[in-house]
């Protein structure tokens, strides 16, 4: 996978933290991921929505995600340009969703302590690690499962599979050209 590259947007440093909150659960049913987008983060920040730029990342604390998996608040942040969250640790149910979605995720302990709002880090999917440049410093993250990495990469659970399925023909077809 390409690194990814960008500066920390915000930090949840609430543990348990329900990505809910990011447009507000009286605005859970939205279906406009544009006005979703210029709600979110309003609670925390106002001018949020103009601050960010496609590539920023979200960090978090211990299970980020916790709560019911829904969709829609992090639509709202992928509509903005956020590029991935890290994490010190995240909920089951979240992650699920999120990579089933080729959203990128890292689970990084020590993560909280590590960054600053607006730094520009990156994570460096070949060495494990993410890179803090503005502080000059690097923390390893936790690797991700290859299955997950397959799905991130390939772009979310449809494509993978889609992929996996191609591949399977590919092999069929060979072992039936080979077997003539």
């Amino acid at each position: 996978m390409p690194i990814m590259r960008g500066r920390v947007a915000f930090i949840f440093d609430e543990i348990n933290f329900d990505v809910d909150q990011i447009v507000g659960v009286k605005n859970i049913k939205i279906t406009d991921v544009a006005e979703l987008a210029q709600l979110a983060m309003h609670s925390y920040d106002p001018d949020f929505a103009k601050s960010v730029r496609p590539g920023d990342l979200l960090v978090g604390a211990d299970n980020f995600g916790y709560g019911h998996p829904h969709y829609p608040p992090m639509k709202a942040m992928r509509h903005l340009g956020i590029a991935g969250v890290i994490a010190e640790s995240f909920s089951p149910g979240y992650w699920r969703g999120e990579v089933s979605m080729g959203f990128p995720q890292v689970s990084c302990p020590g993560i909280l302590g590590f960054v600053r709002r607006w730094d520009e880090i990156e994570v460096d999917w070949t060495a494990g690690v993410v890179r803090n440049h503005s502080q000059g410093t690097e923390i390893p993250y936790e690797p991700l499962p290859q299955a997950d990495a397959e799905m991130i990469e390939a772009g979310g659970l449809v494509p993978f599979l889609k992929r996996q399925a191609a591949q399977q023909r590919e092999q069929k077809d060979h072992a039936h050209v080979s077997g003539l």
